[in-house]
């Protein structure tokens, strides 16, 4: 899990994140939404497109995950931990969202698209790729159209969560939100022991982005007991945001522009419909938990969990809502998946 990177995958990292910095200055000269996320991910994108071998190294995308994750649970609260009290009602929503825009989004790929009934369910899945790759490669289906249906859904998100954002007047310009004073070497280092800590047993546990979930929760407990008073330095935070933005343009590496062109039509319209749909549940939660709508949606949205965590924890959204929310669509899809797979198999 924290296992050191050779020294070819540590340069390969090196030239991704220069990549990924490129990304981020071009983002805030044209005045991209969120640059220091999305400009990454689209330089880097279009980088690997074209043949330029960019990976995140295990150990940097941890330790970026890590710093992540202490840096949203400074955002946590009092108010924000009562509001746990109303949430039963949003994952009822969330749950028949997923049957829904499962059901769908298989029925537009295989009328619309050709897709067989077996890779349409798992191109279809709103999240947990690797397990959806897992799925295909047991099944036998086609992969090359499951991956590019997935990396234009995770790219996509990324890229029109905060244009909407900014359409409906947020301010991503501070990138994570909490403000205060800031912490001290001491706090942190024992933010970061207590975060691996608790990072290895949501790793045994089987818990999604056990890193980042857990350095949440340490990071939330301190700031709710004020044990650890203040948030993590900007520009550490900024500079975990440009990594993070890299790693979601990496995912385009081995994919030729050709096999792009071919599959990317259903990729985009099933990440449109599930957006669409996303949006029509978030209105009456986001109306009836008295959230602002923004804050519902990123919860909502198809996008990759860590992702939509940290856009939740800019936007200033309660950070323990939208990280239940995501773990939560992928309990959901760890069942709904296989059994929709399973079905189409037999038919």
């Amino acid at each position: 899990m924290f296992a050191l990177p050779t020294l070819p995958a540590f340069g390969i990292s090196v030239l991704a994140l220069l990549v990924g910095a490129i990304g981020a200055a071009l983002g805030y000269l044209v005045s991209l939404p969120l640059y220091m996320l999305t400009g990454p991910a689209v330089i880097v994108s279009l980088a690997s497109l074209f043949g330029l071998k960019l990976e995140i190294a295990p150990l940097l995308r941890d330790i970026a995950f890590l710093f992540i994750g202490i840096g949203i649970g400074a955002g946590v609260n009092a108010e924000a931990a009562a509001a746990m009290l109303r949430w039963p009602l949003a994952f009822v929503a969330l749950a028949v969202m997923l049957v829904l825009a499962m059901i769908l989004c298989r029925a537009v790929l295989v009328r619309a698209f050709g897709f067989d009934a077996r890779s349409a369910v798992l191109a279809s899945a709103p999240g947990h790729l690797s397990f959806v790759i897992a799925l295909g490669e047991a099944y036998r289906v086609d992969l090359a159209r499951v991956t590019v249906g997935q990396s234009i859904r995770v790219l996509l998100l990324t890229l029109t969560v905060p244009a909407i954002a900014a359409l409906m007047g947020v301010d991503l310009s501070e990138g994570l939100r909490p403000q205060g004073d800031v912490l001290g070497v001491g706090y942190i280092a024992v933010l970061v022991v207590l975060s691996l800590i608790a990072g290895v047993i949501l790793n045994r546990l089987k818990v999604p982005a056990p890193l980042l979930i857990g350095a949440m929760l340490v990071s939330s407990i301190g700031h709710l007991t004020d044990l650890s008073p203040g948030v993590l330095e900007p520009k550490i935070t900024m500079a975990c945001l440009v990594l993070m933005g890299t790693l979601i343009g990496s995912r385009f590496g081995g994919i030729s522009p050709a096999l792009l062109f071919r599959y990317a039509g259903g990729g985009v319209v099933i990440t449109i419909l599930t957006a669409a749909l996303s949006l029509a549940f978030s209105v009456p939660v986001a109306m009836f938990l008295d959230m602002p709508l923004t804050h519902v949606l990123v919860a909502f949205a198809p996008g990759g969990l860590e992702t939509m965590i940290v856009m939740g924890a800019v936007l200033g959204a309660n950070p323990g809502f939208v990280a239940a929310c995501h773990v939560g669509r992928l309990l959901v899809l760890s069942v709904l998946v296989p059994v929709m797979a399973a079905r189409a198999r037999d038919r």
